[in-house]
């Protein structure tokens, strides 16, 4: 079938990725004819590598947003996709109400984010990326539901995939020197205070072993804070132990150079697939680190953590100076980490579950009515909890009934 990929601004980022990888495979593997619909950013590099055809899309600082519904009509009516396959709550907005209510487009929605959104319509066949979370929409009333686990190409991101002596080279970092390395957009949603806690964590960590760096890859909103943060840090231990190295589009020499990685979500599945040990940091305080005894509890919650509230850096100290301190575990546990990426989040494996999700997404049509009612519910409930004036607020409120 021909589907119509409509995926975030393609800054870099794993659900960027992600969106590219899969439709690649999608093609490849079984057949059908992606085409890429979203804002163009860097990515367009990887999705012109892939051989993806890319439709640009306008920007939108509100969704639903006119101008991309009105560009999606038009990509709509020129392509006649069978289904279009939206990638979280944003695109998911403007896919309903642009093609879905009022053409009948067939939809399928992904949210690869760590929160069930209640803006999702619920009579859309909607995938999440944990089991956690697909048994928290079901708790909260929805049954149109599927599991689809973030991809992980397991060849592309291998042992010696990439060339980690080099980067090393380039970012000045000696061959004898104990690496970490994080890969994340520097942003404040999710991501900020797990970067914070490492560059604090250095501070200390890196009087005591004073051959230990820290690289940050990827850049964002919150690039210049951490990059204060982390002159402080290398000022009070006198050596630049903290590196910020910009955004790459392929940080695969960043993993293969890294002796442990620290991270969450499909940064740190792409490190286990590069068998290194992983420190998984989530919010709220949450540290763990990926072994034998966690890989169930991390396949099941997704590689992230909620903790008790507990911000301070002194769990993450201990955790560092567990694997840190302990060489001799590396191998050991880099090969269990790969195996574990490789059994269930190859990206052959999550396609084959995409597969199966495309077509019964573009095999269910509900009717108008059911549409109709699942868009006035998303409606209020966009307008219930957004920055609407208040007066356009009551207006709205005014046109959409009680529940």
């Amino acid at each position: 079938m021909k589907v119509l990929v409509f995926a975030h601004r393609l800054e870099v980022g794993g659900t960027q990725v992600n969106a590219i990888e899969l439709a690649a495979e999608l093609r490849d593997a079984h057949g059908h004819d992606p085409v890429l619909f979203a804002t163009p950013g860097p990515m367009v590099e990887l999705a012109t590598a892939k051989g993806l055809r890319f439709l640009p899309a306008p920007e939108a600082s509100w969704n639903p947003s006119w101008a991309r519904m009105r560009a999606l009509r038009e990509a709509v009516r020129r392509e006649k996709p069978d289904l279009v396959h939206a990638w979280d709550w944003p695109q998911c907005l403007d896919a309903y109400y642009g093609v879905h209510l009022t053409r009948a487009v067939p939809l399928l929605v992904t949210v690869m984010s760590m929160a069930v959104p209640r803006l999702i319509p619920h009579a859309v066949l909607t995938t999440f990326g944990t089991p956690e979370l697909v048994d928290a929409a079901r708790s909260a009333g929805r049954d149109r539901l599927g599991l689809l686990l973030p991809p992980v190409d397991v060849h592309h991101n291998a042992p010696h995939a990439a060339n980690g002596g080099k980067f090393r080279a380039r970012y000045g970092l000696a061959p004898d020197d104990t690496v970490l390395v994080t890969v994340s957009r520097l942003v404040e949603h999710l991501k900020l205070e797990g970067l914070r806690r490492t560059v604090r964590a250095m501070a200390v960590l890196g009087r005591e072993t004073p051959r230990l760096r820290f690289v940050v890859v990827g850049d964002g909103t919150a690039r210049q804070s951490l990059e204060r943060l982390a002159e402080q840090t290398n000022t009070a231990l006198g050596r630049p132990a903290v590196v910020l190295t910009g955004a790459l589009v392929d940080p695969r020499p960043a993993y293969s150079a890294a002796d442990v990685v620290v991270g969450m979500g499909g940064s740190s599945l792409r490190a286990l697939a590069f068998a290194k040990p992983t420190i998984v940091v989530g919010e709220q305080g949450f540290v763990s680190a990926f072994t034998p005894e966690t890989a169930d509890q991390f396949l099941y919650q997704g590689m992230y953590g909620l903790g008790d509230g507990d911000e301070g850096d002194h769990r993450l100290m201990a955790e560092l100076r567990r694997i840190v301190g302990a060489p001799e575990r590396f191998g050991r546990l880099g090969a269990f980490s790969r195996d574990f990426v490789v059994r269930h989040y190859s990206l052959e494996s999550v396609t084959r579950q995409l597969d199966g999700l495309c077509r019964d997404a573009a095999a269910d049509r509900p009717a108008l009515r059911v549409r109709a009612t699942d868009g006035v519910r998303t409606a209020a409930v966009r307008v219930a909890g957004s920055a609407v004036p208040q007066t356009l607020r009551a207006r709205i409120g005014r046109l959409t009934p009680r529940t």
